[in-house]
């Protein structure tokens, strides 16, 4: 049953069917809709590129940021900060720094 009912849908072709050409609007259309993807696809990887880079350079320059002020910390300014070597309960790490004082 099922079958009579499948062949009755679709009838069988005896010979070949000629490509019929498309009309011109429709081609032009399809043209259109490809390079408005096209060119979707191509602002979507510019706007990749442009984040990727802002994020590196961001992170650059944080990196950078971080750097600076342990280079600038030097030996001498923490012990002339320690406040128990410059009263006399400790001995100073830097027994330069403690003749010099007095």
């Amino acid at each position: 049953m099922a079958q009579k009912i499948q062949s009755n849908l679709v009838e069988p072709v005896a010979t070949p069917q000629p490509n019929v050409p498309s009309l011109a609007r429709v081609l032009r259309a399809q043209a259109v809709h490809r390079l408005q993807i096209g060119l979707f696809g191509l602002a979507a990887m510019l706007l990749l590129v442009g984040l990727a880079n802002i994020i590196m350079d961001r992170a650059r320059l944080a990196e950078e940021a971080d750097a600076i002020p342990s280079m600038a910390e030097t030996p001498a300014a923490k012990a002339a900060s320690d406040p128990l070597a410059d009263i006399g309960v400790v001995p100073a790490a830097d027994p330069t720094a403690a003749a010099a004082k007095k």
